[in-house]
């Protein structure tokens, strides 16, 4: 059996084409594109506005939805901030943490988005304590992606230390970090290899290396080889901090970035995430090994972290993602702007990314970042993920339709989606979510939980 939707306008190869069917087949792909039909056929579903393939969000900490107006609240840095959330995480259990990134995961649905990057560090019972079962809270974000109706690369993190030390050879974790750890790389490897999705194929898994602040050095070429056997995505964060810049220069004589390419992190599969505060030759360590980099601009200004060489790390071959990292906004139309305007303000030009190229890194190059490289396009073969934004709200009403795709980054936001298809079947139909239908209260609910 196959269904079809029918585009007023749709992207296709970075262009606005007008009168787009798409047909889906039976195990959720797209059999035909099909250009040039003016009208829905008998039995097509008409979608109103502008289709593009579905968004990627390549970088995501689900329980820092809980943070949300509260840490916005006075002043403070990176590490003031990183108190309220330990102190967040405390509180969560396998059925809290299910119950919050659940409604979550169904925001960011509303939002447009068919796939997160869940950078996954909340592994234990508080201090440290294990489960039952060992990938209690995995699973648990695994079945509430599930119930949001988006799918999910688990990239589970190693953790393992508080901060570097001055020799390298990492500080042992305090204790609200004790849930974050397994104590050693090769027993992070053990529990993560035991982790077995039960949400079909939805779900896909992955590794990180939290930070070279959580991953001594002797640690990390355990992580990154375990990954390399598995062919998954590796994820890791990188240079938020000048701190971490520091700190990593007094004990190893080198930036993160040169010890992460000396114990084999760095490559194809890699992605750095923030990679805000590099040198020249970082730079060139990380497009010289294709190393992906995401970039989360509404945290990172949120934080006070800076801008990051974005365009450079382009030009030295690294490929551009985008992240809601910790959810302080959901949207990802934002985040494309945020990447061009942020760039504008620091160097004074524009133009620094085309539309067509915004989009790419919100759809195709994020879903390449969480190993989906058969999503991120509206081809045939391609999974049947797209969204549909509204060219006739308030923000996005006026422009010609072949522009659709500069008043999608520039002017929509997250409230403009209409239409969220994921495996080609609607998760978000006009504007309200099939599976959760008080999306706004599921939130309320789940944070109000959390509260002391």
């Amino acid at each position: 059996m196959t269904d079809t939707y029918w585009c007023e306008y749709a992207w296709l190869n970075g262009t606005v084409e007008p009168g787009v069917a798409l047909d889906v087949t039976g195990d959720g792909r797209l059999g035909a594109v099909r250009t040039g039909v003016p009208a829905p056929q008998p039995g097509a579903e008409p979608l109103r506005g502008f289709t593009l393939p579905g968004l990627a969000n390549a970088h995501s900490h689900a329980f820092h939805r809980a943070l949300r107006g509260t840490v916005q609240v006075g002043s403070g840095t990176f590490w003031t901030w990183r108190e309220v959330m330990y102190d967040t995480a405390s509180r969560l259990t396998p059925d809290s943490y299910f119950a919050l990134a659940r409604a979550a995961y169904a925001e960011m649905a509303l939002a447009g988005i068919t796939c997160v990057g869940e950078f996954h560090y909340l592994h234990h019972a508080p201090g440290g304590e294990r489960y039952a079962d060992p990938n209690a809270m995995g699973h648990a974000l695994a079945a509430a992606a599930g119930e949001a109706g988006i799918r999910l690369t688990l990239l589970d993190a190693a953790y393992l230390a508080s901060g570097i030390g001055d020799r390298g050879r990492g500080e042992p974790p305090t204790r609200p970090q004790l849930r974050f750890s397994d104590g050693t790389a090769d027993a992070w490897a053990e529990r993560a290899a035991s982790f077995k999705p039960e949400h079909g194929d939805r779900v896909r898994a992955g590794a990180a290396v939290h930070s070279v602040r959580a991953v001594p050095a002797r640690e990390l070429r355990t992580v990154a080889e375990w990954a390399a056997e598995r062919r998954v995505p590796l994820h890791v964060h990188l240079s938020e901090q000048t701190a971490e810049n520091d700190a990593c220069e007094r004990a190893h004589r080198m930036t993160p970035a040169q010890l992460l390419a000396e114990h084999g992190v760095l490559g194809p599969r890699t992605t750095a995430v923030h990679a805000t505060h590099l040198t020249d030759a970082d730079v060139g360590r990380l497009g010289g090994s294709r190393t992906g980099v995401c970039m989360c601009p509404t945290t990172e200004r949120d934080l006070a972290d800076g801008i990051g060489p974005a365009p450079a790390l382009q030009r030295a071959g690294s490929t551009l993602s985008l992240g809601s990292d910790s959810h302080a906004v959901v949207d990802l139309f934002e985040e494309a702007r945020a990447l061009e305007l942020n760039e504008r303000l620091r160097s004074r030009t524009r133009g620094h990314w085309t539309s067509a190229q915004l989009l790419r890194a919100a759809t195709e190059h994020g879903h390449a970042a969480l190993g989906w490289p058969e999503a991120g396009r509206l081809e045939r073969g391609a999974l049947a993920d797209f969204t549909t934004v509204a060219l006739d709200s308030v923000r996005t009403a006026g422009p010609l339709p072949r522009l659709a795709a500069e008043a999608a980054v520039f002017a929509a936001g997250a409230a403009d989606v209409r239409h969220t298809v994921v495996a080609g079947r609607h998760v978000v139909r006009d504007g309200a979510h099939t599976a959760v239908p008080d999306v706004p209260g599921a939130l309320s609910a789940a944070i109000t939980e959390l509260r002391p």
